[in-house]
């Protein structure tokens, strides 16, 4: 069964974002995607729909390195205005980095970040993420 039917996808890689809608696709499992390659237009949007639960994500994949604000700052700014928001929203981040400090720092984030999935996704972590 699935858990999540909106996402928000906010990585500035295309390619990710390519593979990560085929891999949806080719198992099954439908989504309401949105694509931000910033934080920063991902937190506006958060924002903007903070009184409109169908227009916030049930989940959102993070990435760390991204352009204009990147997943910490993200983090950072989600923290501040996640009471605001008329949903609960879970959090993964997805990243080529399995650098110590990216690991760590994902936990001092216990309330906003769910897990922590290495690049490239494959099948086992889209499963672990959308279906039960």
């Amino acid at each position: 069964m699935k858990k999540f039917n909106d996402v928000y996808v906010v990585d500035d890689d295309k390619i990710y974002h390519f593979i990560l809608k085929n891999l949806l696709k080719k198992n099954n499992i439908e989504v309401n995607s949105r694509f931000f390659i910033n934080g920063e237009d991902a937190i506006k949007n958060l924002k903007e729909n903070s009184n409109n639960e169908s227009g916030l994500p049930d989940l959102i994949l993070l990435d760390i390195n991204m352009p204009i604000m990147d997943g910490w700052q993200f983090l950072e700014e989600y923290k501040k205005i996640k009471g605001t928001l008329n949903k609960e929203t879970v959090i993964y981040m997805v990243s080529s980095s399995n650098s110590p400090f990216d690991l760590d720092r994902a936990k001092e984030f216990p309330d906003e970040v769910k897990d922590y999935f290495l690049k490239p996704v494959c099948l086992e972590d889209i499963c672990r993420i959308f279906l039960n």
